[in-house]
């Protein structure tokens, strides 16, 4: 009888945990955001398929029930729900029910992901490299050398951060061209385009920058933040032309560079101006000035509601437990919102100005996402500042916009509604 029993009890658990849900909430209860995406990540590299559920408590996940997937989350203090089949069909019923601005999206297999970084560079110099790692999600470093033999394409999702791709190493030259640094910088820089064939910086940089352009156009996803938005377009744009001054590559810029500006062959941006001086630390009127966006303490941007069941790329990419964010800057802080093209679009921006943070567009089979700013919880980053301990923004909604974009490319492709 005992045995019987036994046997009774080990098949109604096995069919119970068979139909029952694991359920990550990503609303204001959750008690570590950033690593909840971690193990939603590494539970697909694990063959593990998830539903994102799109505005649902935050942009919860769901998983079939795992025993090691229960153990990650308490772990790691991540909070969950183990939920019943009936409780699991009610919650998928009323996320896809019509009148409702939710969706599912199944998430199958987690990209691979490369970050453009230099040999030197720390995790802690960007705040992508920073939150993959507090998050434990794995990340390939690549930079030149890597992407021009064609590395690119063992990659889902390329992000780009601090980078000056218009070869003038971050403008830096008026205020720190006798720190030790920046020279080792620019001799990093010089050595490796020389070994590589090129007679200048400049014209390794825009050999980068096509080839990632060509990289989306085959159905890559880039993500870029900081100084590597803006930079990149205004690379593109001067494909033909010389605008780095002496200082950065020996010769004098070309005297008409503006007007030899080719806006056709920009993913974001068009007709902005650029800002020649070399001693003057801006590339363009792309990004917004330090005096524009005013108080500290008014600093925040809202994001776009968009429809989960018609929209849901840029559903995907504003999933969050809060709609308005503190702001913060970098050496590109917000973009101008009249330079963005039309095709663009816009996810954050500054409410009743002309100052947008997010945005989003499609470049061939691909995408790219350009977030502005350095650190979303490091309101004015310094060069030499101490890294930003994550341990202390766990719930950062900042961050989370950075990685609901390694999620992404997760997303199972479905044909629009019409």
């Amino acid at each position: 009888m005992r045995k019987f029993l036994l046997v009774i009890y080990f098949f109604t658990f096995v069919s119970l945990h068979a139909q029952a849900k694991i359920l990550i909430n990503m609303d204001l209860k959750q008690t570590n955001h950033l690593k909840a995406y971690g193990i939603t990540f590494n539970a697909l590299k694990e063959n593990n398929t998830a539903d994102w559920l799109l505005n649902y408590r935050g942009g919860s996940f769901m998983f079939d029930y795992n025993e090691k997937l229960t153990l990650q989350c308490r772990l790691k203090g991540v909070s969950f729900e183990t939920l019943s089949a009936l409780e699991a069909t009610s919650i998928y019923a009323e996320v896809q029910n019509e009148e409702s601005n939710m969706e599912v999206v199944r998430l199958e297999k987690a990209p691979e992901i490369a970050v453009y970084v230099t040999p030197t560079s720390e995790p802690w110099d960007d705040a992508v490299t920073l939150v993959l790692e507090y998050a434990e999600v794995p990340y390939t470093k690549i930079w030149v050398e890597e992407i021009l033999r064609g590395d690119l394409d063992k990659f889902d999702w390329l992000h780009l951060h601090h980078e000056d791709f218009t070869g003038q190493y971050g403008k830096f030259y008026g205020s720190f061209q006798g720190a030790q640094w920046y020279k080792e910088q620019q001799m990093l820089y010089e050595t490796q385009a020389q070994r590589l064939g090129f007679k200048k910086v400049s014209e390794m940089e825009k050999a980068v920058t096509v080839e990632i352009k060509d990289y989306m156009g085959r159905g890559g996803f880039l993500f870029a933040m900081c100084s590597a938005t803006d930079t990149y377009d205004i690379a593109l744009a001067a494909l033909n032309v010389d605008i780095a001054d002496r200082m950065y590559d020996g010769d004098a810029p070309d005297a008409n560079a503006q007007e030899q500006l080719n806006f056709a062959q920009t993913l974001a941006f068009e007709n902005f101006k650029l800002e020649m001086n070399p001693y003057i630390y801006e590339y363009s009127d792309i990004d917004i000035q330090p005096l524009e966006i005013g108080n500290q303490q008014n600093d925040y941007f809202s994001l776009f509601d968009f429809s989960a069941k018609y929209d849901p790329v840029p559903s995907m990419l504003t999933q969050n437990h809060f709609n308005i964010i503190r702001g913060f800057m970098g050496q590109t802080t917000m973009f101008r919102k009249n330079l963005i093209k039309k095709s663009v679009i816009v996810m954050g921006e500054r409410a009743g100005t002309d100052q947008v943070k997010y945005i989003h567009g499609n470049f061939g089979r691909g995408t790219f996402t350009f977030y502005a700013g350095h650190d979303p919880e490091d309101y004015q980053h310094a060069v030499g500042d101490p890294p930003t301990d994550l341990n202390l923004h766990k719930n950062s909604p900042g961050y989370r916009l950075i990685l609901n974009n390694i999620l992404f490319p997760a997303a199972k492709k479905k044909k629009q509604k019409t």
